[in-house]
């Protein structure tokens, strides 16, 4: 894997997937992985974006191949943004594309913000809206809808005793039974990658995503959002029980330029549920700075 080197001099690694050189001549887009702190592995190919240009995929700190931070303030998500300045620059990137999913949309907002400049385009895939100041419960409203589907027992009984258990193991195994709440469909495609979420987790990273992030200091984000320029496209899915629809409404009314546009049947995974209009709608978007509606 290639390497770049941060502001801090640690050497971190990125992933370079797609053609090495697209006959398309499309400009690569840089993607983030969420969780916070899940092991990039788990975006794949975001439904074929792959196919006609490159993806750059990051490992932050202390996931996948990145060494674990010495200093713990490195994983909240405003320094974690100065790593991805760093990796434009490795880059040669005077501007650029950048997708972003879930928790990482927090990253990329504090990236906006501090480097509208250099953005083109911006897209969030169901983001939530803490940086926001609100955690809207229709989550779970939309977990309750689905009481009638097989998994909805098993899964609702997870769910709650995922609030009550600090160890690790039981942990990866609460998860795997409470995935299905996350996709939109509980077929072979979801069950695949829902299966590998328990081997991506990084507990300290996580734990260090939202620290030393204060009112203050995410209202001066919150301001500096209104100055960001490029268009934003921000993605939800209608069975998204984890992030829910409200949070990505929240996150779009923070951009002058933002576009919401919320996919049918879809959860958490957008590009596992319905890849091909996922990566129609992107494609169209960064082509164009429209979306049209799916």
């Amino acid at each position: 894997m290639p390497h770049y080197r941060s502001y801090d001099g640690t050497e971190l690694p990125y992933r370079v997937l797609g053609p090495e050189e697209p006959e398309t001549g499309l400009p690569p887009l840089v993607c983030l992985a969420g969780g916070p702190a899940r092991d990039a592995d788990y975006l794949g190919g975001l439904g074929g974006l792959d196919a006609a240009r490159q993806l750059i995929v990051p490992d932050s700190r202390g996931t996948g191949s990145a060494p674990a931070a010495e200093d713990p303030a490195a994983y909240a998500f405003p320094r974690l943004a100065e790593d991805l300045e760093a990796l434009r620059a490795h880059l040669g990137l005077e501007r650029f594309a950048l997708l972003a999913h879930s928790a990482a949309a927090a990253t990329a907002q504090a990236y906006a913000a501090g480097h509208p400049d250099r953005l083109s385009r911006l897209v969030l895939v169901c983001p939530g809206s803490r940086l926001q100041g609100e955690l809207p419960d229709d989550a779970r409203q939309i977990f309750e809808s689905r009481a009638h589907e097989e998994w909805w027992p098993d899964a609702s009984v997870a769910v709650q005793r995922l609030s009550e258990t600090g160890d690790m193991d039981e942990v990866r195994d609460l998860l795997l039974r409470a995935a299905p709440l996350a996709y939109g469909s509980w077929d072979e495609p979801q069950r695949a990658h829902a299966a590998t979420e328990g081997g991506q987790l990084n507990p300290v990273p996580r734990a260090g995503f939202w620290q030393s992030v204060d009112d203050r200091t995410r209202e001066a984000l919150l301001t500096a959002l209104r100055d960001v320029t490029c268009p934003v496209l921000v993605i939800t899915g209608d069975r998204d029980a984890l992030s829910g629809m409200r949070a990505g409404e929240l996150v779009a009314a923070s951009f002058p330029d933002a576009r919401l546009r919320p996919l049918h049947l879809a959860g958490h995974y957008p590009w596992i549920d319905d890849p091909d209009r996922f990566r129609t709608l992107v494609e169209t978007f960064l082509h164009t700075g429209e979306a049209p509606l799916p």
